[in-house]
């Protein structure tokens, strides 16, 4: 009974969530809108997600800048689509375009998925769960009690932190080349959790007690793969050290970590994670993440 029960939730869930691609009969309308967009690799991991699904549909890339947004916003309404990500520019933007914001994404500042409800549009960050996950799952099962240091306060790392809060974490150092800015955001957040915030040139005395390593930086990425946020040297021997980058999926940083025989962890699994929260969002189907991994890898070797 429990089972059939829970059947009959999965299938009103999938009927619901197509509702706004015309109760099944038409395709379901997905994308991603940014500045610039061409090199995203979203289209590849969502059309192999709707495929492997078996569900009719298109996801595709809209290059909208930023002049352009409440329209491009307006437009999604107008045309029906189920849902859309959010890339930079935009993710601040976006914000003030929509319907409702998720209490998790305003806490954040930033959208990078959006979700119609027969035109009630509504905002959700599925970044910072998307990296917990992944993180959880290959490098790091267990973060409660954990000292994180965080390299980076900007948009990324506000998803990052405010997920990794949620973990009970002992001690999250977050680091920035100006660190008033990083001393802002842990007094913002200082009711959440165990927070501070530092300079890079503060590091040296930081760095002995932690347990993690998140980069949130881009420094690293390509086409400026020997980058490196840190000193080898800095880097203490056999903690976990991860790169928000996925692009080269081992950079600078985790290659110097893997000398010190640190377990390394890349932004692969975060990209592909987030994904899989909005497709679940959009569909109401658990997400076919093998085949979203292997979409994105191959694309990345085209």
């Amino acid at each position: 009974m429990g089972e059939q029960a829970s059947h009959e939730k999965r299938e009103r869930e999938e009927a619901r969530a197509t509702e706004g691609a015309g109760a099944g009969q038409q395709p379901l309308l997905l994308g991603v809108i940014g500045d610039p967009i061409q090199h995203s690799k979203s289209p590849a991991m969502h059309t192999a997600a709707l495929e492997a699904c078996g569900i009719a549909g298109a996801y595709l890339p809209f290059h909208v800048k930023g002049n352009r947004l409440e329209e491009a916003i307006r437009g999604i309404r107008a045309l029906g689509f189920r849902g859309i990500n959010v890339t930079v520019p935009h993710k601040v933007e976006v914000m003030s375009c929509l319907d409702r914001i998720d209490e998790g994404a305003r806490l954040i500042g930033a959208v990078n998925t959006i979700v119609n409800d027969e035109g009630v549009l509504t905002g959700y960050n599925t970044d910072g769960i998307g990296y917990i996950r992944s993180l959880k799952e290959e490098a790091a099962p267990e973060l409660k009690g954990k000292r994180v240091l965080v390299l980076g306060s900007g948009g990324a790392a506000r998803g990052i932190v405010y997920a990794l809060l949620q973990e009970q974490p002992g001690l999250v150092t977050i680091a920035n080349r100006t660190a008033e800015k990083a001393r802002e955001l842990a007094a913002e957040w200082a009711h959440l959790g165990s927070l501070s915030g530092c300079g890079m040139e503060e590091l040296d005395a930081v760095l002995p007690g932690v347990d993690l390593i998140i980069n949130t930086t881009s420094v690293g990425m390509h086409p400026h793969v020997g980058d490196c946020p840190l000193n080898a040297r800095q880097i203490p021997e056999g903690i976990v050290v991860s790169d928000l980058i996925y692009n080269p999926l081992k950079t600078e940083l985790l290659r110097q970590a893997e000398v010190r025989g640190c377990t390394i962890h890349s932004g692969l699994g975060m990209f592909i994670y987030q994904g899989a929260y909005a497709f679940e969002r959009w569909t109401g189907r658990s997400a076919p993440i093998e085949a979203m991994r292997a979409a994105v890898l191959a694309s990345m070797h085209q």
